[in-house]
């Protein structure tokens, strides 16, 4: 699981996972952007900017007319200019599996583009797409989205938006071309993803619903809805600690780095669904936002199997639209705000109590130490530097280890201080300057 997720950045509070960010270098950004060598890549820079403010002013200016930029484009997330105030914090996802030909000209556009606006957050192009999760002001966010819509291979593309109450929920832009747009053993160059034949067929949230709610079975201590179909939680294991829908199969790793659902070797079958099953079973895949299931079913759909469906937009947009029906928890996040309600997306929904079942290895809300039930559903990182392991934690435990995940990592030479509340571990540099410091003065 550390492996998975590395040392947490400076500021915990919006949701993304692996926020441990190195040093950012823009070579095609300064050259081509801010280069004042010529009068031409001036111009250039002059009516980039231009244009930026431009659709900053539609922003602002669109609410005051009744009229949103987006919804000429609408997408189901109700996305931005007239619903947001220009001093609310908010953070953005979207992808699009689209052939870009020009994936590093379009690096160095992008990055032309957010110059001087403050967004911060990953954002990933390659020739299969985009892949972006950011933080910023409403109205920096939402100029953004609008400007990337004006390419007509990202007109259609399903933004989602949340509220980041405490601001930025990234430590800084990470924005830049990648050759995966998710991480997975192997890569993921050599997939069939922009054939949409190959990939699951989306479901939006109301017919997600009523797959669910009809394949719902009495005897629900067998993590199982039904003979019909199989329920596929494609994230990490840790995400469905804290949440997931009603009959989901814990993931049987902790990254979905490593995912091997329907691959699976003869010794392991007992933990894979997929194993020896009809091919012709319909399977029902679901992630945080989709991305992640777009990318495995074209793996599932190499290996035969025919009936592949997917949550459109994830957990995320199901959540905003139908609210918490058939889940439960918390919807784990992979930004500093980790771990969100559902009334995070739709306040107004009514979420009744459910009572899950519990057996030995059930490890929903379970404390990673002792076992127990936590009260809060939110990972915390150990304070041993070296281990760093994600984990749920009770508050008994984090003070009888003092943050550690075990008695080993107590006596660890690079400890961080115990960390209470809800925020993040700083990056591991700001502890190695202190430990330094002290020496020096000790």
């Amino acid at each position: 699981m550390s492996g998975c997720f590395p040392a947490p950045a400076a500021i915990p509070g919006a949701a993304i996972t692996q926020t441990a960010w190195g040093r950012i270098k823009y070579p095609c950004f300064q050259t081509s952007v801010c280069s004042s060598a010529s009068s031409s890549s001036s111009l250039a820079y002059k009516e980039e900017r231009r244009r930026r403010r431009r659709w900053l002013c539609l922003s602002e200016t669109s609410k005051g007319r009744g009229v949103s930029i987006a919804s000429q484009q609408r997408c189901d997330c109700e996305s931005a200019s007239g619903i947001r105030q220009d001093d609310e914090w908010v953070v953005v996802n979207f992808y699009q599996l689209v052939l870009i030909e020009d994936a590093e000209e379009q690096v160095a556009k992008h990055l032309g583009f957010l110059k001087g606006l403050d967004i911060r957050g990953r954002i990933y192009v390659n020739e299969q797409g985009i892949n972006a999760q950011y933080s910023g002001p409403s109205r920096d966010a939402v100029a953004y989205v609008e400007w990337v819509r004006e390419d007509e291979r990202f007109a259609n593309i399903l933004v989602q938006i949340s509220p980041a109450p405490t601001g930025h929920a990234f430590p800084k832009l990470k924005l830049r071309y990648k050759p995966s747009l998710v991480q997975l053993e192997g890569g993921i160059s050599h997939l069939p993803l922009l054939d949409p034949s190959m990939r699951a067929t989306p479901l939006p949230p109301s017919e997600w619903r009523k797959r669910l709610q009809a394949g719902n079975t009495a005897d629900s201590s067998t993590q199982n809805h039904s003979a019909n179909y199989i329920l596929l939680d494609v994230r990490n294991g840790y995400e469905w600690d804290i949440g997931h829908f009603n009959g989901a199969r814990r993931p049987d790793v902790d990254c979905f780095r490593s995912t091997s659902f329907g691959l699976s070797q003869p010794e392991v079958t007992a933990a894979d669904p997929l194993a020896n099953i009809d091919k012709q079973t319909d399977i029902l895949m679901y992630c945080t936002g989709g991305i992640r299931c777009d990318v495995y079913s074209t793996i599932l759909r190499q290996q035969g199997f025919q009936n592949l469906y997917t949550l459109k937009g994830g957990v995320s947009h199901y959540l905003k639209n139908e609210g918490p029906v058939e889940w439960v928890g918390n919807l784990f996040v992979f930004d500093s705000r980790l771990s969100l309600p559902p009334a995070t997306y739709k306040p107004e929904a009514i979420i009744e109590p459910t009572i899950a079942e519990v057996s030995e290895n059930n490890t929903f809300a379970r404390c990673y130490i002792c076992g127990s039930q936590v009260c809060e559903l939110r990972h915390r990182n150990c304070a041993n530097l070296d281990c760093n392991l994600l984990y749920l934690c009770c508050m008994n435990c984090v003070e009888n280890l003092r943050g550690c995940c075990c008695s080993e990592c107590t006596t660890a030479p690079r400890l961080r201080p115990v960390l209470q509340g809800p925020h993040r571990y700083e990056k591991w540099h700001t502890y190695r300057d202190l430990i330094s410091q002290s020496k020096l003065t000790a």
